[in-house]
């Protein structure tokens, strides 16, 4: 993945008919994804089958002409990030995590504090992955980024909210993890039986507030 910082989107041939579009940081990364969006429901990219976004790229799969595409691409100017609208998902969370006072530590605050700046943010799903449903909400900045477990757990439970570098994320099922347990929340991340599937898509706003502990 490319560490660039600035200049336009670097546009490279994946198979015969697939692009990965490089950009320079993660806000970037969710505005352009956003506009491949509006564009795809507008009608305009009709042949592209699939996008996947990560942390500074975007995927598109089943492109019939890539190289007019990859032309393109780079003379994009996707909207700025704020200028999304629609109503932000709520999740309640028991901030009881047994890493809260840790991460509290990190940032210099009282465990009280850290629970209000996380709360206070609001959040964006920047991409997915991982597992089904898991979201990597960005929000907090990089100054409330903190490092993943020296060792991670063997069975994270699922619910779980929680920290690593500069992402937010909820665990939609028991699986091993490093990231820093600082919640708990009740709420579905991943419903076959829901369309779509998965509470936490690429692009959607997220608030956090806090529940009374049990």
């Amino acid at each position: 993945m490319s560490t660039r910082r600035s200049g336009p989107p670097r546009v490279l041939r994946v198979g015969d008919r697939a692009l990965l579009v490089e950009l320079p940081d993660g806000d970037r990364a969710e505005a352009f994804h956003a506009e491949v969006l509006r564009r795809r429901a507008a009608g305009e990219l009709a042949s592209v089958r699939e996008v996947v976004p990560a942390a500074r790229t975007v995927l598109l799969d089943g492109v019939d002409d890539p190289e007019r595409l990859a032309a393109e691409l780079p003379h994009w100017e996707p909207a700025p990030l704020h200028a999304r609208v629609g109503g932000a998902v709520e999740v309640p969370v028991r901030y009881d995590g047994p890493d809260l006072a840790e991460v509290a530590a990190l940032w210099g605050v009282p465990v009280a504090e850290a629970v209000r700046i996380h709360t206070a943010a609001e959040f964006r799903v920047a991409f997915c992955g991982f597992a089904p449903g898991f979201g990597y909400l960005t929000g907090l900045g990089e100054r409330y980024a903190v490092p993943r477990r020296v060792t991670p757990r063997t069975a994270v439970p699922a619910g779980s909210v929680a920290l690593a570098g500069p992402y937010t994320g909820v665990y939609p099922r028991s699986s091993p993890g490093g990231w820093q347990l600082i919640g708990t929340t009740d709420v579905v991340l991943w419903d076959p039986r829901r369309e779509p599937a998965a509470l936490l898509t690429p692009g959607t706003r997220v608030r956090f507030t806090a529940e009374d502990r049990p």
